[in-house]
């Protein structure tokens, strides 16, 4: 019988779409949940660090078992029930209750809050454990030594340096070689530093930090390293920030937080960005550079330059529901991080309304949009677009809105990126706001409420490519394929300051040292991680050699074994690059692609830069006559392949050098998927390696089957694999695109 209401709900939502699976699974165990009243459930029970009660007992775990003997009925062992106790990043403990207890334990003195830690609650802040990186003595954690010994270098909108993400307890000292200083300016001392947080400078020249008049609706910046945003406290954290438990933001996506690297060392530039940031960094360690992609159409993607990493961005297989149950019994899928999101946690009713008409933008809820007698009390739709998402929350409250429901359009489709809203809000896909909008036309008065589902895992498919994340190929150098991979982007939860709220709105007076942000931005810093790591595990391998590693072990297909999907189709190159990160197989790739710093020079020569420009880049007096001349037939050694036949061309060959990185004495042999249209042969067909770091060339032809159509741009894609002879030891696998210009 309880099961009916699932049953429903998959009727109804039994359109094509790709999210229905999970749908079922969710609704089943939601209304079965509802109505398991008296199951024993986990609870996060936080106390008063300096508890009243506390110095009765001789011991922490025993002063928590005592809430336990008060709450629990006397036939209980008690000491069953008590899960864990905590004391470092908080004052508590888990201990598994009834409703009823958790009611009765709320009323006692020095408890400070109760929050359930659900079954579907995620138990870690996830992406590096989505990524396969765990605390096994056989993960790549560990074989590179999380990371120690290597420093890296953000440069975003600085740090706050009081997160727990950027604790030095159980680092090492400072690395000799580091040459930074930590930079003192406006609330910001050399103290802030310490075994972790290395480093910190600001560069203000050209860039008015710190206003005198800031308003109640701007952030005020600080004339120093300290983050007045948040976005730079994010990504370092995502990068390097150390484990910190008991993390959440506001009870959601609950567990531990952790860096792609963390025992590794950060240094921060906080920036407007200005080439003297980059001078500095050079000069205090060697440069790697990381960038992300921009903007989600085709020739989008920029940092293109062959030196860069460039990484797009994908999904995790972590959800947090929010669904919207019309009160004609339909259901739309949707998502939010608001505070309220708990699991069995359920808004009422509400009447709906979407306001539409006039020139003041009330579609997308703009902040004085909103006429206070049409959306008092209601639950108000807004578009998504041209305001940001938080915002469009607060002008919702501000006009008297109870509650919000945030709806893509045709330019977002499916992107479902989360937000800790000031009010009850969701966000629906495209597809489901089309159905929103066509009931709220049928009716006169369409009423609905928010079911809101907690933090579900395992359930999608995943990683995918996000909606917004750029694809190649680039406009203005389309030799090399970009973006290089791509890396978790989407609902990533990492460290926040605490001067701004975790919707990032001044106006939001909640405090939380984690919250969620979407971007490039954050896939960026994941694989910042993921190279310190293997810089670590490998201190001589070169920047070039680095890069190679990540890309020729990224993963074409999710963790389902499906292809990577990018919307309803599979995932191109163009998408993907060379695929998704794979840190434990980045640490031992077999054979790498190197690249000295003057063949980058040469590559340049090769897309006709003049000597001006490359001596604005490289400070350096070339003649590319003389480079050319040198290293005729030159290829840059990169590790995926990108071919143009322009007009009349037929055939390209491209050289490529590997090393081996992996066991001496491995032969490797070739396998080549060739892209649609053009023949492709490999000279020699199998690499014989004696020793380790030996270096073998190869050649690959490229023998076009299609003409080149003027005034027509087509593409094709396949790939190139050298593979260790020992049942596939090793893979290393080269993205190939074509172009028919």
């Amino acid at each position: 019988m309880h099961q009916n209401p699932c049953r429903t709900v998959v009727f109804n939502m039994s359109k094509e779409s790709k999210v229905h699976p999970f749908f079922s699974i969710l609704f089943f165990n939601f209304f079965a949940f509802l109505h398991a009243h008296t199951v024993l459930q986990t609870y996060i029970v936080q106390l008063h660090p300096h508890g009243t009660t506390r110095p009765l007992f001789a011991s922490k775990s025993r002063w928590h078992l005592s809430f336990l003997e008060r709450t629990v009925s006397p036939e209980e062992n008690h000491s069953s029930r008590l899960l864990y106790s905590y004391s470092s990043a908080m004052e508590g403990f888990a201990a598994m209750l009834s409703e009823s207890e958790m009611e009765s334990l709320q009323k006692l003195p020095d408890v400070v809050a109760i929050r359930p830690d659900m079954r579907f609650q995620l138990q870690t802040t996830y992406s590096y454990k989505f990524l396969g990186l765990g605390p096994t003595r056989e993960d790549a954690w560990y074989k590179s030594g999380f990371g120690r010994g290597v420093i890296i270098g953000v440069l975003d909108t600085g740090v706050w340096p009081e997160s727990p993400s950027f604790s030095d307890r159980g680092m090492p000292p400072v690395p000799k070689k580091w040459r930074g200083i930590c930079q003192e300016g406006q609330d910001f001392s050399s103290s802030n530093c310490n075994r972790k947080l290395i480093g910190a400078r600001f560069f203000t020249k050209g860039h008015r930090m710190a206003s005198t008049s800031a308003s109640p609706e701007t952030v005020q910046e600080y004339a120093s390293p300290r983050d007045s945003h948040g976005h730079g406290t994010h990504t370092t954290s995502t990068a390097g920030g150390v484990s910190v438990p008991m993390a959440s933001v506001l009870g959601l996506g609950s567990g531990v937080a952790r860096g792609m690297a963390p025992g590794a060392h950060i240094a921060v530039y906080k920036i407007p960005l200005q080439l003297a940031v980059f001078e500095q960094w050079s000069m205090e360690f060697q440069l790697y550079v990381q960038q992300e992609t921009m903007a989600p159409i085709q020739n989008s993607v920029s940092n293109e330059a062959p030196w860069i990493a460039t990484i797009g961005a994908s999904t995790l297989d972590r959800k947090f529901p929010a669904i919207v149950q019309l009160d004609n019994g339909q259901f739309l899928y949707g998502e939010s991080m608001y505070p309220g999101n708990r699991f069995a946690s359920t808004t009422k009713e509400l009447e709906l309304v979407y306001v539409t008409g006039g020139d003041n933008g009330s579609e997308f809820c703009f902040r004085g949009s909103l006429p206070r007698e049409k959306v008092q009390g209601k639950m108000v739709v807004c578009d998504r677009g041209v305001n940001g998402r938080t915002e469009k929350g607060l002008a919702v409250k501000e006009s008297g809105g109870a509650a919000m429901i945030l709806a893509n359009t045709a330019i977002n489709l499916e992107e479902d990126s989360v937000d800790v809203h000031v009010l009850p809000a969701t966000l629906i896909g495209f597809d489901e706001a089309v159905r929103l909008k066509a009931y709220i036309n049928s009716t006169s008065k369409p009423g609905a409420r928010i079911v809101y589902g907690g933090t579900v895992i395992g359930k999608s498919r995943a990683p995918a490519v996000a909606q917004f994340s750029a694809r190649g190929p680039s406009y203005s150098n389309p030799s090399i394929l970009k973006p290089d991979v791509i890396a978790p982007g989407v609902n990533i939860i990492a460290a926040w300051p605490q001067n701004l709220g975790p919707s990032s709105l001044p106006e939001d007076p909640r405090r939380t040292n984690f919250t969620v942000m979407s971007g490039t931005s954050m896939a960026c810093p994941h694989v910042s991680g993921i190279a310190a790591l293997i810089r670590s595990a490998h201190p001589r391998w070169s920047p070039a050699a680095v890069k190679s590693a990540i890309m020729t072990t990224a993963d074409v297909t999710d963790h389902s074994g499906h292809p990577i999907m990018d919307g309803d189709k599979p995932a191109g190159v163009f998408a993907i690059g060379a695929g998704h990160v794979n840190p434990e197989r980045a640490l031992g790739p077999g054979l790498v692609y190197d690249i000295r710093p003057d063949d980058y020079v040469t590559h340049l020569c090769t897309l006709r830069y003049t000597r001006s420009d490359i001596f604005t880049i490289t400070h350096r007096n070339v003649s590319c006559n003389d480079l050319l001349q040198k290293n005729r037939g030159f290829s840059l050694n990169y590790p995926s392949i990108s071919i143009i036949f322009k007009h009349g061309t037929t055939s390209k060959m491209i050289k490529r050098q590997v090393t081996n990185v992996g066991s001496p004495n491995s032969i490797y042999s070739v396998e080549v998927s060739a892209p649609e249209g053009v023949k492709v042969r490999v000279r020699p067909q199998r690499l014989v390696f004696k020793h380790i770091n030996q270096r073998l060339s190869y050649k690959v032809w490229f023998i076009s089957r299609n003409k080149a159509r003027r005034g027509e741009v087509d593409f094709a894609q396949g790939h190139l694999t050298w593979v260790h002879s020992e049942h596939g030891l090793y893979r290393v696998r080269s993205p190939i695109s074509v172009t028919w210009k």
